[in-house]
């Protein structure tokens, strides 16, 4: 994804033949294009029965980014990042005696929408506008759901006492920090790429079901910490 957006950059720099384009007080910038949530997760134990030992790992997704901005000064916007909602495949992996053992666990959607304060050190004058960047995160997990996957493997654990199961996501606050630039096309379109690292830590409940009744309890915290990237356009209000 770096190469990615390395190579996205070079282009546009290539491709970008008027340098009219400025920021200024009082601009709106809509930035759109494929944002792509990339998780680093760093996972408790998962405890289940007979002691065996798993932990968690949190899939990629890409959605449609959907980023505004507003110049308060000529060098300090106030951005949103938003976007359609996330789907993330959540995967158990298998620690010490299965080691190497890996099933699908559940999936989950989830809207991360960040508030930044932003620096633009080119502020006023024309020409490729690089930005930096430092915000706060808050994401929203819902429709979480446990895998057929896991649930059989509870229900072989137990003897078959488990037959269902449900999953819970606490919500997160945390910190972002991000990087981008936009390279002008004209006086309103430019090519966009950045880049954001968002503090995201929540704690899972999984909740094994006997015949409809709570059989057992499994929590623990997940820090799925991503890196966002996003590679589209901006047009300049």
């Amino acid at each position: 994804m770096n190469k990615v957006l390395t190579m996205t950059a070079a282009v546009a720099m290539a491709c970008a033949t008027t340098v009219a384009q400025a920021y200024e007080e009082g601009d709106w910038i809509l930035r759109v294009g494929a944002t792509t949530v990339s998780p680093e997760t760093d996972s408790d134990n998962i405890y289940l029965p007979t002691g065996l030992v798993a932990e968690a790992d949190v899939d990629d997704d890409t959605q449609l980014g959907i980023i505004p901005a507003y110049m308060v000064t000529d060098y300090f916007g106030i951005e949103v990042l938003a976007a359609t909602p996330f789907k993330h495949n959540i995967e158990a992996k298998g620690k010490g005696a299965i080691q190497g053992t890996n099933l699908d666990a559940g999936s989950t959607k989830q809207l991360p929408p960040t508030v930044s304060l932003q620096l633009y050190p080119r502020g006023g004058l024309s020409g490729w506008q690089p930005y930096v960047g430092v915000g706060l995160n808050y994401t929203n997990f819902f429709d979480e759901d446990v895998d057929n996957q896991l649930i059989g493997l509870l229900g072989s654990l137990t003897g078959g006492a488990v037959n269902g199961a449900d999953l819970e996501l606490d919500d997160s606050w945390g910190l972002a920090v991000q990087a981008g630039v936009d390279v002008p096309i004209n006086d309103h379109w430019a090519f966009n790429a950045g880049v954001w690292y968002i503090d995201i830590d929540t704690t899972a409940k999984i909740t094994a079901k006997a015949d409809g009744a709570t059989a057992a309890e499994v929590k623990f915290d997940v820090d799925i910490d991503p890196w966002v990237y996003n590679i589209g356009i901006a047009y300049k209000f």
